[in-house]
């Protein structure tokens, strides 16, 4: 990639990132619901699986290029349902028990949710595809590009999952008001995903 580009790239990056989704949403609603440590264990499970997502991402985009655009509709169908269903979740454990006595969410439930992120695999194969290959097919270049990516996205995730630790007590006595806000969030990150620009 040019130099003349890394702006451009790390823009990318920022905007894709902070953006809520569902790895952001999950970290703000497990911290307001669980803590900070809670959703620090949490978090790991994102880092490693946006980490596993960048690197498939590498070897999709150099081994098979262009054959898998017509997947992409597909994966998205698949993130949609996947975010209505944590949406339904989210209400549902609404009137549930506290985050005490509930099973609490950890490293394996940010692994799953980062490998079923569709937000993720389309912002790392548009970084990958957009920024790396038209200046470079070499494996090196798009590994290297591949390796900065998961700083991104999980760096976003702990600036959501320590506002959501900030506002804990805030939201303790309105929990079921944010539980409605934040499975309308993931609706709307679902409907995003299929619905056609």
């Amino acid at each position: 990639m040019p130099l003349a580009l890394l702006p451009s790239f790390l823009l990318y990056c920022y905007v894709g990132a902070i953006t809520p989704g569902p790895a952001n949403l999950c970290s703000l609603s497990t911290a307001l619901r669980y803590g900070r440590s809670t959703a620090l264990r949490q978090w790991q499970g994102l880092f490693a699986g946006f980490a596993i997502v960048s690197m498939a991402s590498v070897l999709v985009t150099y081994f098979l290029g262009t054959l898998l655009n017509p997947y992409v509709e597909y994966l998205s169908w698949l993130g949609a349902a996947y975010l209505l269903w944590m949406a339904w979740h989210t209400l549902l454990s609404s009137g549930g028990p506290e985050g005490k006595t509930a099973a609490q969410p950890g490293f394996l439930t940010g692994l799953l949710v980062q490998l079923t992120n569709v937000k993720i695999m389309v912002f790392c194969l548009v970084a990958l595809a957009s920024y790396v290959l038209p200046y470079s097919r070499s494996f090196g270049s798009l590994l290297a590009v591949g390796l900065f990516l998961p700083f991104t996205g999980p760096a976003a995730n702990l600036v959501w999952l320590f506002a959501g630790a900030a506002m804990q007590r805030l939201f303790a006595d309105h929990r079921r008001t944010a539980d409605l806000v934040m499975a309308a969030a993931l609706a709307l990150c679902a409907v995003s995903l299929v619905w056609p620009h």
